[in-house]
């Protein structure tokens, strides 16, 4: 219970933070306030595995596995910003949580992650209840290009891919301030790169730009990652993930409540699917066996 009431939580910090990143996006281009978050993370994560571990931080074999880690993590948000420009909100928002199908997939060969016939029936409901609650009749135009659909896809399949990483590579030994590390450290560089290529990189430091920047920063960037990687050492990966599919629907709630954005009844009958399926599977959210 301690576990789920945790992810209850993050799902909330994190659906939230798509309504804030909208609502100053006129301000600071969404790519560079991933690229600023990050950056100052890293300068709080790099200060504290110094602290801790010293010069020494990095010759304990993960250097490689961390690299890797940090760029499936960086890949995964450069191909959302990429899916926005070519597609919908909606249908980023389905491709991207394609993430849990990917990370159970790619821990079939762990015999404890292993998920039976009844937990993929579970996934496929809540899969189904996403697509449900954010795609249907005029979410997009015709004519809209499936380029955005497959670019989300592949931020699904890189965030998933990421907690295999996390689960099999010697960056899970890792602390947990040194495995955020990698990522937020790589993802900076890769996303400042990206904002400058594209051209993303309108900053207006209004009031309003910087408590949206302060708030991803310690809350999402900072606290919820430690929280999210506490938790992915002490449960089975597969079935946090899945529960981290309450997020959109957070984010919509929220949309509706703060930005007075319309629900529609899809997005209920959705939602159903997506409780139902996450029940299904985590019906007793197990613990990892000890190493």
């Amino acid at each position: 219970m301690r576990a789920i009431a945790l992810v209850l939580l993050l799902c909330t910090i994190w659906g939230v933070q798509q309504v804030v990143m909208k609502g100053v996006a006129a301000d600071v281009a969404p790519t560079m306030q991933l690229a600023i978050r990050f950056a100052g993370a890293s300068i709080f994560f790099g200060l504290l595995v110094a602290l801790r571990e010293g010069r020494r931080a990095f010759a304990d074999g993960t250097w490689w596995s961390g690299l890797c880690l940090g760029l499936m993590f960086s890949l995964e948000f450069v191909f959302v910003g990429a899916a926005l420009v070519h597609t919908t909100a909606a249908h980023t928002i389905v491709f991207l949580y394609s993430a849990p199908i990917f990370t159970a997939l790619g821990l079939q060969f762990i015999p404890e992650e292993r998920l039976g016939g009844v937990q993929w029936m579970g996934i496929t409901a809540a899969f189904f209840g996403i697509v449900v609650a954010f795609v249907g009749p005029g979410s997009r135009p015709v004519s809209e290009p499936i380029l955005g659909d497959l670019l989300a896809l592949l931020g699904g399949a890189a965030w998933g891919l990421s907690n295999v990483v996390l689960r099999r590579g010697r960056v899970g030994g890792a602390s947990t301030a040194k495995t955020v590390l990698y990522q937020v450290g790589v993802a900076t560089l890769v996303l400042f790169a990206f904002a400058s290529v594209t051209g993303q990189t309108r900053l207006v430091l209004s009031g309003a730009a910087i408590l949206a920047l302060l708030f991803q920063t310690l809350f999402i960037s900072i606290i919820s990652y430690l929280v999210w990687f506490w938790l992915l050492r002490r449960y089975l990966t597969s079935r946090l993930m899945l529960l981290s599919l309450l997020t959109p629907l957070f984010g919509v709630l929220f949309g509706a409540l703060l930005l007075r954005e319309p629900i529609e009844s899809r997005f209920a009958i959705g939602s159903l699917l997506v409780l139902a399926g996450i029940s299904i599977v985590n019906g007793r959210l197990a613990r990892k066996p000890p190493a």
